[in-house]
Protein backbone atom coordinates (compact mmCIF):
# COMPACT_ATOMS: atom_id res chain seq x y z
CA UNK A 1 0.00 0.00 0.00
CA UNK A 2 1.23 3.33 -1.27
CA UNK A 3 1.27 6.17 1.42
CA UNK A 4 1.06 9.55 -0.79
CA UNK A 5 1.34 12.83 0.49
CA UNK A 6 1.35 16.20 -1.40
CA UNK A 7 1.62 19.39 -0.25
CA UNK A 8 3.12 22.72 -0.05
CA UNK A 9 4.11 22.84 3.54
CA UNK A 10 7.93 21.98 3.53
CA UNK A 11 7.51 20.80 7.02
CA UNK A 12 5.33 17.99 6.09
CA UNK A 13 8.11 16.90 3.93
CA UNK A 14 10.93 17.12 5.85
CA UNK A 15 8.95 14.89 7.93
CA UNK A 16 8.32 12.43 5.61
CA UNK A 17 11.38 12.27 4.59
CA UNK A 18 12.88 11.55 7.95
CA UNK A 19 10.96 9.37 8.81
CA UNK A 20 10.73 7.26 5.47
CA UNK A 21 14.55 7.36 4.86
CA UNK A 22 16.01 9.05 7.20
CA UNK A 23 16.64 11.86 4.87
CA UNK A 24 17.17 15.56 5.79
CA UNK A 25 15.40 18.02 3.47
CA UNK A 26 18.37 20.75 3.86
CA UNK A 27 16.88 23.34 1.01
CA UNK A 28 14.26 24.19 -0.74
CA UNK A 29 14.45 26.64 -3.80
CA UNK A 30 11.63 27.74 -6.53
CA UNK A 31 7.86 29.06 -5.69
CA UNK A 32 6.60 28.27 -2.63
CA UNK A 33 3.13 27.84 -3.61
CA UNK A 34 4.36 24.29 -6.05
CA UNK A 35 3.58 21.03 -3.92
CA UNK A 36 6.13 18.30 -3.78
CA UNK A 37 4.90 15.16 -4.12
CA UNK A 38 6.41 12.11 -2.21
CA UNK A 39 5.22 8.50 -1.76
CA UNK A 40 6.47 5.55 0.22
CA UNK A 41 5.63 1.67 -0.64
CA UNK A 42 6.93 -0.94 2.10
CA UNK A 43 7.84 -4.18 1.08
CA UNK A 44 9.37 -5.70 3.96
CA UNK A 45 13.23 -5.34 3.76
CA UNK A 46 12.54 -3.47 0.69
CA UNK A 47 11.49 0.78 0.22
CA UNK A 48 10.11 2.39 -2.62
CA UNK A 49 9.97 6.32 -2.72
CA UNK A 50 9.22 9.07 -5.02
CA UNK A 51 9.72 12.29 -4.78
CA UNK A 52 8.36 14.87 -7.49
CA UNK A 53 8.04 18.53 -7.85
CA UNK A 54 8.56 21.58 -9.71
CA UNK A 55 11.07 23.19 -7.69
CA UNK A 56 14.28 22.44 -6.42
CA UNK A 57 15.55 20.06 -3.25
CA UNK A 58 18.29 19.73 -1.53
CA UNK A 59 18.62 16.56 0.34
CA UNK A 60 21.16 14.25 2.19
CA UNK A 61 21.95 12.41 5.42
CA UNK A 62 23.50 8.71 6.96
CA UNK A 63 22.47 5.43 4.70
CA UNK A 64 21.73 2.44 6.69
CA UNK A 65 20.66 0.43 2.96
CA UNK A 66 21.58 0.18 -0.55
CA UNK A 67 19.63 2.97 -2.69
CA UNK A 68 19.44 2.85 -6.19
CA UNK A 69 17.99 5.85 -8.29
CA UNK A 70 15.78 6.36 -11.72
CA UNK A 71 15.77 9.33 -12.63
CA UNK A 72 12.28 9.81 -14.45
CA UNK A 73 12.56 13.91 -14.92
CA UNK A 74 14.82 16.48 -14.16
CA UNK A 75 17.87 16.55 -12.70
CA UNK A 76 20.15 14.99 -9.88
CA UNK A 77 23.16 15.67 -8.62
CA UNK A 78 25.09 13.79 -6.43
CA UNK A 79 27.54 15.62 -4.06
CA UNK A 80 28.48 12.78 -1.96
CA UNK A 81 31.62 12.24 -3.79
CA UNK A 82 34.98 13.84 -4.68
CA UNK A 83 33.16 15.07 -7.49
CA UNK A 84 29.45 15.80 -8.49
CA UNK A 85 28.18 13.13 -10.64
CA UNK A 86 24.77 14.77 -12.51
CA UNK A 87 22.39 12.29 -13.95
CA UNK A 88 19.28 13.12 -16.00
CA UNK A 89 16.22 11.75 -16.82
CA UNK A 90 16.22 8.41 -18.00
CA UNK A 91 19.52 7.55 -15.91
CA UNK A 92 19.81 4.68 -13.23
CA UNK A 93 22.10 4.70 -10.30
CA UNK A 94 23.56 4.11 -7.02
CA UNK A 95 22.94 7.00 -4.86
CA UNK A 96 24.81 5.24 -1.77
CA UNK A 97 25.39 2.69 0.49
CA UNK A 98 25.28 1.77 4.38
CA UNK A 99 27.08 3.36 6.45
CA UNK A 100 27.45 6.36 3.48
CA UNK A 101 26.84 9.86 3.99
CA UNK A 102 24.76 11.79 1.09
CA UNK A 103 23.91 14.58 -0.40
CA UNK A 104 21.94 15.20 -3.59
CA UNK A 105 20.48 18.35 -5.04
CA UNK A 106 17.39 17.85 -7.14
CA UNK A 107 16.25 19.68 -9.84
CA UNK A 108 12.30 19.97 -11.14
CA UNK A 109 12.50 15.86 -9.99
CA UNK A 110 10.55 13.03 -10.37
CA UNK A 111 12.48 10.63 -8.57
CA UNK A 112 12.02 7.10 -7.78
CA UNK A 113 14.28 5.36 -5.44
CA UNK A 114 14.65 1.81 -4.05
CA UNK A 115 16.38 1.23 -0.41
CA UNK A 116 17.29 -2.75 0.18
CA UNK A 117 18.31 -3.99 3.49
CA UNK A 118 22.05 -5.07 3.78
CA UNK A 119 20.59 -8.32 4.87
CA UNK A 120 17.96 -8.85 2.38
CA UNK A 121 21.20 -8.15 0.08
CA UNK A 122 23.92 -10.17 1.85
CA UNK A 123 21.41 -13.44 2.07
CA UNK A 124 21.11 -12.85 -2.25
CA UNK A 125 24.80 -12.76 -2.77
CA UNK A 126 25.63 -16.25 -0.27
CA UNK A 127 26.81 -13.82 2.41
CA UNK A 128 30.22 -12.92 1.09
CA UNK A 129 33.33 -13.62 3.01
CA UNK A 130 33.34 -9.85 3.46
CA UNK A 131 31.19 -6.79 3.40
CA UNK A 132 29.29 -6.68 0.44
CA UNK A 133 30.25 -3.30 -1.13
CA UNK A 134 29.14 -1.90 -4.57
CA UNK A 135 32.24 -1.26 -6.79
CA UNK A 136 30.30 1.21 -9.17
CA UNK A 137 27.94 3.84 -9.06
CA UNK A 138 26.74 2.90 -13.04
CA UNK A 139 25.20 0.02 -14.15
CA UNK A 140 27.23 -2.22 -16.25
CA UNK A 141 25.53 -2.12 -19.21
CA UNK A 142 22.32 -0.44 -21.06
CA UNK A 143 20.61 -3.78 -21.00
CA UNK A 144 21.17 -3.94 -16.93
CA UNK A 145 19.81 -0.10 -16.52
CA UNK A 146 16.63 -1.42 -18.57
CA UNK A 147 16.37 -4.70 -16.45
CA UNK A 148 16.28 -2.34 -13.63
CA UNK A 149 13.55 0.41 -15.13
CA UNK A 150 11.77 -3.03 -15.77
CA UNK A 151 11.47 -4.65 -12.95
CA UNK A 152 11.71 -1.55 -10.27
CA UNK A 153 8.17 -0.52 -12.79
CA UNK A 154 6.95 -3.76 -12.29
CA UNK A 155 7.34 -4.01 -8.37
CA UNK A 156 5.76 -0.81 -7.96
CA UNK A 157 2.84 -1.59 -10.24
CA UNK A 158 2.32 -4.88 -8.25
CA UNK A 159 1.78 -2.76 -5.05
CA UNK A 160 -0.25 0.04 -6.23
CA UNK A 161 -2.71 -1.35 -7.95
CA UNK A 162 -2.24 -5.02 -5.46
CA UNK A 163 -2.50 -3.21 -2.26
CA UNK A 164 -2.72 -6.44 -0.70
CA UNK A 165 0.58 -7.95 -2.31
CA UNK A 166 2.95 -6.29 0.46
CA UNK A 167 0.77 -8.16 3.27
CA UNK A 168 1.44 -11.47 1.15
CA UNK A 169 4.68 -12.96 3.24
CA UNK A 170 5.60 -15.18 0.00
CA UNK A 171 4.21 -12.83 -2.14
CA UNK A 172 6.28 -9.67 -0.57
CA UNK A 173 9.55 -11.77 -0.03
CA UNK A 174 9.43 -13.29 -4.20
CA UNK A 175 8.95 -9.13 -5.19
CA UNK A 176 11.88 -8.03 -2.73
CA UNK A 177 14.45 -10.75 -3.58
CA UNK A 178 13.55 -10.28 -7.62
CA UNK A 179 14.39 -6.34 -7.19
CA UNK A 180 17.13 -6.74 -4.97
CA UNK A 181 18.68 -9.63 -7.40
CA UNK A 182 17.98 -6.98 -10.31
CA UNK A 183 20.63 -4.72 -8.53
CA UNK A 184 22.82 -7.58 -7.59
CA UNK A 185 23.14 -7.99 -11.69
CA UNK A 186 22.87 -4.15 -12.52
CA UNK A 187 25.87 -2.97 -10.86
CA UNK A 188 28.97 -4.30 -9.85
CA UNK A 189 30.23 -5.37 -6.66
CA UNK A 190 32.82 -7.32 -4.65
CA UNK A 191 30.54 -10.80 -3.81
CA UNK A 192 32.14 -12.68 -6.37
CA UNK A 193 34.26 -15.29 -4.78
CA UNK A 194 37.21 -16.91 -6.56
CA UNK A 195 37.15 -20.20 -7.45
CA UNK A 196 39.78 -23.01 -5.99
CA UNK A 197 42.93 -23.03 -7.94
CA UNK A 198 42.49 -26.53 -9.64
CA UNK A 199 38.98 -25.69 -10.35
CA UNK A 200 38.31 -24.56 -14.11
CA UNK A 201 34.60 -24.27 -13.68
CA UNK A 202 33.49 -20.30 -14.01
CA UNK A 203 33.48 -18.19 -11.04
CA UNK A 204 29.82 -17.51 -12.24
CA UNK A 205 28.48 -21.23 -11.52
CA UNK A 206 30.32 -21.64 -8.43
CA UNK A 207 28.43 -18.48 -7.14
CA UNK A 208 25.14 -19.98 -8.46
CA UNK A 209 25.65 -23.23 -6.68
CA UNK A 210 26.34 -21.71 -3.43
CA UNK A 211 23.94 -19.65 -3.37
CA UNK A 212 21.37 -22.73 -4.02
CA UNK A 213 23.42 -24.28 -1.31
CA UNK A 214 22.73 -21.53 1.36
CA UNK A 215 19.36 -21.03 0.59
CA UNK A 216 17.78 -24.44 -0.82
CA UNK A 217 15.18 -23.31 2.22
CA UNK A 218 14.11 -20.03 0.93
CA UNK A 219 11.29 -19.45 -1.80
CA UNK A 220 14.20 -18.85 -4.42
CA UNK A 221 13.91 -18.93 -8.61
CA UNK A 222 15.85 -18.73 -11.68
CA UNK A 223 15.60 -14.96 -11.82
CA UNK A 224 17.09 -14.83 -8.26
CA UNK A 225 19.87 -17.79 -8.96
CA UNK A 226 20.79 -16.10 -12.09
CA UNK A 227 21.09 -12.78 -9.69
CA UNK A 228 23.28 -14.57 -7.67
CA UNK A 229 25.34 -15.00 -10.07
CA UNK A 230 25.56 -11.66 -12.33
CA UNK A 231 24.28 -13.82 -15.49
CA UNK A 232 21.22 -13.87 -17.11
CA UNK A 233 19.06 -16.68 -17.00
CA UNK A 234 19.84 -18.29 -20.53
CA UNK A 235 23.38 -18.14 -19.20
CA UNK A 236 22.76 -19.53 -15.84
CA UNK A 237 21.19 -22.44 -18.08
CA UNK A 238 23.69 -23.21 -20.50
CA UNK A 239 26.81 -23.02 -17.54
CA UNK A 240 24.81 -25.67 -15.50
CA UNK A 241 23.73 -27.91 -18.86
CA UNK A 242 27.66 -27.40 -19.86
CA UNK A 243 29.76 -28.22 -16.39
CA UNK A 244 26.88 -30.06 -14.63
CA UNK A 245 25.11 -31.67 -16.74
CA UNK A 246 21.81 -30.67 -15.41
CA UNK A 247 19.67 -27.65 -14.91
CA UNK A 248 19.71 -25.18 -11.76
CA UNK A 249 16.11 -25.74 -10.99
CA UNK A 250 16.91 -29.52 -10.78
CA UNK A 251 20.05 -28.60 -8.80
CA UNK A 252 17.98 -26.81 -6.30
CA UNK A 253 15.58 -30.04 -6.08
CA UNK A 254 18.17 -32.17 -5.27
CA UNK A 255 19.64 -30.02 -2.56
CA UNK A 256 16.43 -29.60 -1.09
CA UNK A 257 16.04 -33.75 -1.41
CA UNK A 258 19.14 -34.10 0.43
CA UNK A 259 18.18 -31.93 3.25
CA UNK A 260 14.91 -33.77 3.20
CA UNK A 261 16.62 -37.00 3.79
CA UNK A 262 18.69 -35.48 6.60
CA UNK A 263 15.57 -34.48 8.29
CA UNK A 264 13.79 -37.68 7.66
CA UNK A 265 17.11 -39.68 8.97
CA UNK A 266 16.42 -37.55 12.70
CA UNK A 267 12.88 -37.17 13.00
CA UNK A 268 10.78 -39.43 15.06
CA UNK A 269 8.07 -41.34 13.60
CA UNK A 270 5.99 -40.95 16.37
CA UNK A 271 5.34 -36.81 15.73
CA UNK A 272 7.00 -36.09 11.93
CA UNK A 273 5.31 -37.10 8.73
CA UNK A 274 6.69 -37.30 5.41
CA UNK A 275 4.20 -34.86 4.11
CA UNK A 276 5.41 -32.43 5.98
CA UNK A 277 9.17 -32.99 5.80
CA UNK A 278 8.42 -32.63 2.07
CA UNK A 279 6.22 -29.51 2.20
CA UNK A 280 9.23 -28.07 4.22
CA UNK A 281 11.35 -28.27 1.59
CA UNK A 282 9.65 -27.00 -1.31
CA UNK A 283 7.90 -30.36 -2.59
CA UNK A 284 4.35 -29.66 -3.18
CA UNK A 285 3.21 -33.14 -4.57
CA UNK A 286 3.82 -36.18 -2.42
CA UNK A 287 4.20 -38.58 -5.14
CA UNK A 288 6.76 -36.71 -7.09
CA UNK A 289 8.69 -36.41 -3.80
CA UNK A 290 8.34 -40.11 -3.13
CA UNK A 291 9.73 -41.09 -6.77
CA UNK A 292 12.56 -39.07 -6.57
CA UNK A 293 13.31 -39.96 -3.35
CA UNK A 294 12.90 -43.21 -3.98
CA UNK A 295 15.00 -42.95 -7.03
CA UNK A 296 18.18 -41.24 -5.55
CA UNK A 297 17.79 -43.48 -1.96
CA UNK A 298 16.50 -46.67 -3.38
CA UNK A 299 13.46 -46.77 -0.45
CA UNK A 300 10.74 -44.96 0.50
CA UNK A 301 10.88 -41.93 2.22
CA UNK A 302 8.07 -43.67 4.63
CA UNK A 303 10.66 -46.11 5.28
CA UNK A 304 13.60 -43.82 5.83
CA UNK A 305 11.58 -42.62 8.70
CA UNK A 306 9.99 -45.74 10.00
CA UNK A 307 13.69 -47.11 10.36
CA UNK A 308 14.79 -44.46 13.38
Amino acid sequence: MAIVLETTDRDDVRRFLRDSCGAFLLRVSGDSREPVRVSRCDLGPIQLLRIAGRLGLEVGGPLSAYAVALVNDGEVICRSGPQDCRHRAGEVFLAGQPGQQYRAVLHRPDLRLALLDPELVGEIVGRPPRPLRFTGGRPVSAEAAASWRTTYDYVHAALVDQPGAAGDPMVADSLARMLAAVALTTFPHNGVRPPPPDDRRPVTLHEAVDFIDTNAHRDIDLGAIAGAAHVTVRALQLSFRRHLDTTPMTHLRRVRLAHAHRELLGADPATGSVSEVAARWGFSSHSRFTAMYHATYGCSPSATLGSR
